[in-house]
């Protein structure tokens, strides 16, 4: 399946750009120790020794994430655009570099890339990749509707597979939805925002602790009675759902109603499933089980996903067969009604000859 397409919406589109800010000496860096990633674009230990304002310019806000304000910079040796977000040092340090850690450890297309990091007065800035088509969230609001279920299929493609690296390292991301999957212009999905994202240890199989948004939580985490990485499998079929009908069940409600309504309540459906395949209605099911043991894990996901895209194959060699077969049939049926007519003209043509 082809990636997301967001060229023809994503041109024309105007960044907001805001005021560069008037940037003073930076503290010594305490963030040499965290060593930039293998990639295309590097920074290297120079330009990590420098401070921030002598190798990026910064040339708009994107938005607000966990912690921070991200920005659009651009690293002015190499002209390659680049995200920063920038977060105020007096917040909870502890989330900040944990963060920073499972960005640092993830190497995989579908997690957004992790470049460095400095320090600027009182803020730390963390340098990492820009996903210029923004996140889904901005792409539904910037068209003013829903994607469509061919749209839905790819970037839940990527996502799945973020997952799926994510939670082989036994992390946990915490909070998936829409606003924290980020696209660039070719259309890849990545995983982003790892604010609340938890660790997992061999000694500590489930986590304990609520944290995510509350309409996408699992009932698990509400209930506070253990959670491990089916959590996210939940999470991901509420955000598939808020991509198809814009926003996630118990939308219109009162969070702290919704957290009730969660646990004790049936998993949530489309409100029309019949505009929507046999597929996707299963793949919903699959994610929104209310016991975590019998919820799909996201390898499960990826193995059905590629049998679902087998069948779908096997589908359209069938119906292309069926189609050459009536195409045929059609081809006979008019040669069949077609040839006493070329005979009588044949007659014709050798008695007026004759």
């Amino acid at each position: 399946m082809e990636a997301f397409n967001i060229r023809t919406w994503l041109l024309g589109q105007k960044m907001k750009t805001g005021a560069t800010l008037a940037l003073d000496d930076t503290k010594l860096s305490i963030c040499k120790k965290l060593e930039t990633r293998l990639d295309v674009f590097k920074l290297d230990s120079a330009a990590l020794n420098k401070q921030p304002e002598e190798v990026f310019d910064i040339v708009g806000k994107l938005g607000e994430g966990s912690y921070g304000s991200v920005h659009k910079a651009i690293h002015r040796e190499s002209g390659h655009t680049l995200a920063i977000k920038k977060v105020p040092v007096d917040t909870d340090l502890q989330e900040i570099i944990k963060e920073i850690s499972i960005m640092q450890q993830c190497d995989s297309k579908y997690v957004v890339k992790y470049y460095g990091s400095y320090f600027k007065n009182s803020d730390l800035w963390i340098v990492m990749e820009y996903c210029g088509a923004g996140s889904v969230s901005d792409i539904m609001r910037l068209r003013r509707k829903t994607l469509t279920e061919r749209e839905m299929s790819a970037v839940l493609r990527d996502t799945i597979q973020g997952l799926r690296y994510l939670h082989d390292l036994k992390k946990i991301h915490r909070d998936i939805k829409a606003g924290n999957i980020l696209l660039n212009i070719e259309g890849q999905a990545k995983l982003a925002d790892f604010g609340v994202a938890g660790q997992l240890t061999d000694t500590m199989a489930k986590r304990n602790t609520v944290i995510g948004t509350p309409f996408w939580m699992a009932p698990e985490v509400i209930e506070e009675i253990g959670y491990d990485t089916k959590a996210d499998i939940w999470s991901l079929g509420i955000t598939a759902i808020e991509m198809a009908e814009g926003r996630p069940p118990y939308a219109d409600i009162h969070p702290m109603r919704a957290i009730f309504m969660i646990p004790t309540k049936p998993p949530p459906t489309f409100k029309k499933p019949d505009e929507w395949s046999e597929e996707f209605n299963d793949f919903i099911k699959q994610c929104l089980v209310k016991k975590p043991e019998d919820r799909k894990t996201a390898s499960q996901l990826v193995e059905l996903r590629e049998l679902s895209l087998d069948e779908l194959l096997r589908r359209k060699n069938n119906l292309e067969s069926e189609m050459d077969e009536e195409l045929r049939e059609l081809q006979r049926r008019y040669q069949t009604k077609r040839q006493p007519i070329l005979d009588v003209i044949a007659a014709k043509k050798s008695r007026t000859t004759n």
